[in-house]
């Protein structure tokens, strides 16, 4: 790793991380919330493939956590240097597309992680991760690490593209918020009617939820592998169109 590209990735990390209890603590506390509210209120009513509500809510809401976190860090950086001016310096280095690409998505892989593991680690408090079966795990960090790095790809093209806060609001609150809340978050894609079922699976978020949610108990609405398949062709497909734009310089240098 070049000097430069260290430089950028620390700077990207110092960045959310200077201002942790806006940008990890916050995140955390809204999720377990979540876990709190839905949890308490259906805890002992309802069971999901064999699990209680709580536990089996708990993966999804890490998984939601990573996503709309890791998405955040991106964009939110990248808009506030166009907005303020300061993206000039980063135009005046040598850095080429793969460096920014690699520490933009980096600084957002490590903050969506580790929301994810602050939400994961809170929780315990009040809902045990019973029936967890350790075999599993490296399904769920491999479905962290491409979500994480698929949401980050995607928050680099969504502040490329926004010229301001609104656009990039926009983009978050219209497609990125409903996407990750209506991926089987909250319930099983296979208690839906079969049109909305089938609307689930077009949705790739979908895929993110469910195979995470396989690496701790190993039940899933559909084939791991299947999910795999999916989420890895969106991740190279996502990050291929942010490495073009970041080449081409796509409202960065015309």
């Amino acid at each position: 790793m070049s000097l430069g590209l260290r430089t950028l990735v620390k700077k990207e990390i110092l960045r959310f991380w200077k201002v942790a209890f806006q940008t990890i603590a916050a995140p955390v506390l809204t999720a377990v919330l979540y876990l709190l509210i839905f949890g308490h209120v259906l805890e002992g009513r309802l069971e999901v493939h064999g699990l209680a509500y709580g536990t089996f809510l708990l993966p999804g809401l890490v998984m939601m956590s990573v996503l709309q976190n890791a998405f955040a860090n991106s964009s939110s950086s990248l808009i506030q240097s166009k907005v303020t001016g300061n993206l000039v310096f980063l135009l005046l280095t040598p850095l080429d597309a793969r460096a920014w690409y690699l520490a933009y998505v980096g600084a957002a892989i490590v903050r969506g992680l580790a929301v994810g593991l602050g939400v994961g680690l809170v929780a315990l408090w009040f809902v045990p991760w019973q029936g967890l079966q350790w075999a599993h795990l490296p399904w769920a960090l491999t479905f962290g690490l491409l979500g994480a790095g698929l949401m980050g790809s995607l928050g680099l093209i969504a502040g490329l593209w926004a010229d301001k806060f609104d656009q990039l609001a926009a983009f978050q609150n219209f497609i990125v918020m409903p996407a990750t809340m209506l991926a089987g978050v909250f319930y099983s894609v296979d208690g839906l009617p079969r049109f909305w079922w089938g609307v689930s699976h077009l949705n790739p978020f979908f895929f993110m939820v469910d195979g995470f949610r396989f690496g701790f108990f190993g039940v899933s609405d559909t084939n791991p592998w299947i999910s795999l398949g999916v989420v890895a062709l969106a991740f190279i497909g996502v990050a291929g169109i942010a490495l073009r734009l970041l080449s081409t310089g796509y409202k960065i240098r015309h």
